[in-house]
């Protein structure tokens, strides 16, 4: 049942964001509210680049091949990519960046607001976690809770994962080639209620007035289930060393400098107490998930990371 009858907490969520004055309806930008994974610098798409090219090349090099960035927010990673991307690749690359709020003009990128179609790699960047769910408290008899969260105990709360798992399917099947989910979240084996906001970089308690960023931890193997077919979920440490990020310092003088501050920059993405913990949900669709990356440990989401993003 839900934590209140009178009380819609998906309706109230969804408004506070996407709503007539909503937090990203209005225009305000992830960037402006947390440090994510592209404003490290430009490895991140560095590394999705590289997993572009195995899907192109699993694919047999299309005429155009499409990076789809969908919760684009400012267009951060789309525009990095696009103009990282060079040789046939970058000339048939066609890079879409997928919003709801007021769009960024940036060179070679285009907008939307809903997920396209797509013959290449679409990528999810902290999008799920902005999907509302349901909230119950146990003991619930909600079917998604008793497949995905039979560990609620009574009394506790819990968001119900069944809005982000139609999402990712729906995406996944838009795409001939890969999906990527990037996010932050749970499995079943470690269930933990982590509704909570943002604002101006600080973590602050949830309010629906549209003040502030509200987020919740993705149940990423209940969205994997819901995509199916080949899939691999991984952390985000692991698949940018498998994409050659290990952050080797080389050279001298200028050279080794530059080479320092880019492995800084990767040691940030790939730290085990942070953004390296991420969860990596990758899909295949029409290719190999085994042609993109090697076996790699499953993911284990980090503990310390349910206290906020």
């Amino acid at each position: 049942m839900h934590t209140c009858p009178m009380f819609d907490w998906e309706a109230a969520w969804h408004a506070a964001l996407y709503g007539p004055g909503g937090f990203f309806a209005r225009g305000e930008k992830p960037s402006s509210h947390f440090r994510t994974s592209p404003l490290v610098g430009p490895e991140l798409a560095v590394g999705l680049l590289e997993l572009l090219s195995r899907v192109d090349a699993a694919l047999g090099s299309p005429p155009v091949v499409d990076f789809v960035d969908v919760g684009a927010g400012g267009g951060e990673l789309a525009f990095a990519v696009r103009s990282l991307a060079s040789g046939s690749l970058g000339e048939r690359l066609r890079v879409t960046a997928v919003e709801v709020g007021p769009f960024v003009e940036l060179p070679g990128v285009r907008w939307t607001t809903s997920v396209p179609s797509c013959v290449g790699l679409l990528v999810g960047h902290e999008w799920l976690d902005a999907i509302p769910c349901p909230v119950v408290r146990g003991p619930s008899a909600d079917p998604w809770i008793t497949r995905w969260w039979p560990s609620l105990e009574d009394g506790s709360m819990a968001e119900v994962g069944a809005p982000r798992d139609a999402a990712w399917a729906a995406a996944v099947s838009s795409v001939r080639g890969a999906a990527l989910a990037i996010d932050y979240g749970h499995l079943v084996s470690s269930r933990h209620f982590s509704l909570t906001g943002y604002r101006d970089g600080r973590q602050v308690p949830v309010v629906f007035d549209g003040s502030c960023d509200i987020t919740a931890h993705v149940a990423l193997d209940a969205c994997a289930a819901a995509a199916g077919g080949d899939f691999v979920l991984v952390s985000q440490r692991d698949a940018l060393a498998a994409l050659g990020l290990t952050g080797d310092v080389a050279g001298s003088g200028w050279d080794w400098l530059e080479s320092a501050a880019r492995a800084g920059r990767i040691a940030e993405l790939r730290s085990t107490a942070g953004l390296g913990a991420f969860g990596w949900l990758l899909h295949g669709r029409g290719v190999a998930v085994s042609d993109l990356l090697p076996a790699l440990p499953p993911w284990r989401p980090n503990p310390a990371s349910f206290c906020g993003d």
